[in-house]
C-alpha cells in the first residue's frame, strides 16, 4: 500500500494549478486550519485513542498542510490516511501487501529516498502534494481522495479512521490557540458576512423567511422574537468559512410561528428564539448527523462550545456505530435529516477569541 501515481511536484504554486485540483489557497479559510506546537503536543492528553509520538506525528502532518496553504480538510485526510496506514507511527517496514513501503504513509520508492520517506514532515508534504493534484479531492468522500493517492486495494479502507482524524485535528489545532476558529462577536458584522455568503451562493437557506432573519440583523434592526443569538451567528460563520457550501433549514421558529419538533419548548423557540440552527447540507451533501460532513462540523465545534451547548442526531450516530467522545457538546436524539446545534442552555459564550 502507499504507491502513488503522480510524480512529486516541485513547488506550492503547482499545488494550486496542476490537474484541475480544487485546493483551498489559504489556511485561514477554515476553522482549525492552523499549526501545532510540536514541543508540547506529544505530552498532551490522549485524543481518540492516540497519544505521545502518535500525536506528534499528527501535529507534523497538520503543520505540513498549513505550510502548503491548505485548510483543515486536507490535514484531516492526511491524518486519516496515516492512521489507516501506520496508526500514526513512523514504521521502517511495510505490511503483508507490500513490504517495500515505509514511513507514516507507507510510501514506496516513487516518493524518493528512504530517508525522506522516513521523515514524517517530508512524507506528509509528499502525500499532500499528490492529494491536491487529484481532481475534485476537496469534495469527494475523504477515503476515496486518500485512495486516489495511495492506490490501496479498498477505496473505503480509511473511512473508519475519519471521525478520529477529525477529532485529532480539531483538538490539536484548538489547543494551539484556536487557529482561524477566532471570529468576532459583533452580531451585525457576523450577519453581514453571512449575507455576503448567501449572495455568492455559498450559504443556502431552505426558506426565505430564515434569510430575512439574518438580513434584519445585518441591517441593525432589533425585531422582538426574531433575533439570532450571536453564538448561532458565529457557528454559521465558522461553517461558511470551513465548507464550500452550507445549507441552513431552521433558525428562529418563534419569529415564523413554526411548531415543528418540540413546539414552543424547542431551542429554536424558547427565550425569544434564535438560539439554535439546523444545517441540512454541507458541501452539497444532505446531512444525517452521522455523515462525514456532520462529523467534521461537530468535531470542529466541540472544543470551542460552552458548557450546556447541544448537538442533535445522537441516535443517528448510534445507529452508524459512531462515537465522537465529545468534551463540551451534549448529545440528544433528533430526526436524521439535518444536523441541529443549539446554545439555548449554554453557560457562557463560544470560545472563539476575536
Amino acid at each position: 500500500m502507499g504507491a502513488g501515481k503522480i510524480a512529486l511536484a516541485a513547488g506550492v504554486a503547482l499545488l494550486l494549478t496542476l490537474g484541475g485540483a480544487v485546493a483551498i489557497s489559504s489556511a485561514s479559510a477554515s476553522c482549525g486550519g492552523g499549526s501545532v506546537n510540536l514541543a508540547s503536543v506529544g505530552t498532551s492528553a490522549p485524543v481518540a485513542g492516540y497519544s505521545g509520538d502518535q500525536l506528534t506525528i499528527a501535529g507534523t502532518i497538520i503543520n505540513a498542510a498549513a505550510e502548503l496553504g491548505l485548510d483543515s480538510r486536507a490535514a484531516v485526510i492526511a491524518v486519516m490516511t496515516s492512521m489507516g496506514e501506520s496508526s500514526l507511527r513512523n514504521l521502517n517496514h511495510g505490511d503483508a501487501v507490500d513490504n517495500m513501503t515505509i514511513g507514516v504513509f507507507q510510501q514506496g520508492e516513487s516518493y524518493g529516498p528512504r530517508a525522506d520517506r522516513l521523515d514524517p514532515k517530508k512524507a506528509a508534504t509528499a502525500f499532500l502534494t499528490r492529494l491536491v493534484q487529484v481532481p475534485g479531492w476537496a469534495t469527494m468522500p475523504p477515503s476515496l481522495a486518500a485512495h486516489e493517492v495511495q492506490i490501496n486495494q479498498d477505496p473505503d479502507h480509511y473511512t473508519k479512521f475519519y471521525p478520529a482524524a477529525v477529532e485529532v485535528v480539531g483538538a490539536l489545532t484548538s489547543s494551539a490557540g484556536g487557529g482561524s476558529c477566532s471570529v468576532g462577536g459583533d452580531s451585525q458584522a457576523l450577519a453581514q458576512e453571512l449575507i455576503a455568503a448567501a449572495g455568492n451562493g455559498q450559504l443556502r437557506v431552505l426558506e426565505p423567511r430564515y434569510l430575512s432573519q439574518i438580513e434584519a440583523v445585518a441591517a441593525g434592526q432589533n425585531m422582538p422574537d426574531c433575533g439570532i443569538d450571536a453564538g448561532i451567528l458565529q457557528i454559521m460563520v465558522l461553517a461558511v468559512r470551513s465548507f464550500e457550501t452550507v445549507g441552513v433549514s431552521d433558525i428562529n421558529r418563534k419569529c415564523t410561528g413554526s411548531l415543528l419538533g418540540a413546539g414552543t419548548g424547542s431551542s429554536h423557540w424558547i427565550n425569544g428564539g434564535g438560539a439554535a440552527v439546523d444545517f441540512y447540507a454541507l458541501d452539497g451533501r444532505t446531512l444525517t448527523g452521522a455523515d462525514p460532513q456532520s462529523i467534521r462540523l461537530v468535531s470542529m465545534l466541540d472544543p470551542i462550545m460552552p458548557e450546556g451547548a447541544r448537538v442533535g442526531q445522537s441516535q443517528c450516530r448510534d445507529q452508524a456505530t459512531i462515537s465522537l467522545a465529545l468534551r463540551n457538546l451534549r448529545e440528544f436524539p433528533d430526526d436524521c435529516n439535518h444536523l441541529h446545534v443549539d446554545i439555548a442552555f449554554a453557560k457562557g459564550p463560544l470560545n472563539v477569541g476575536g
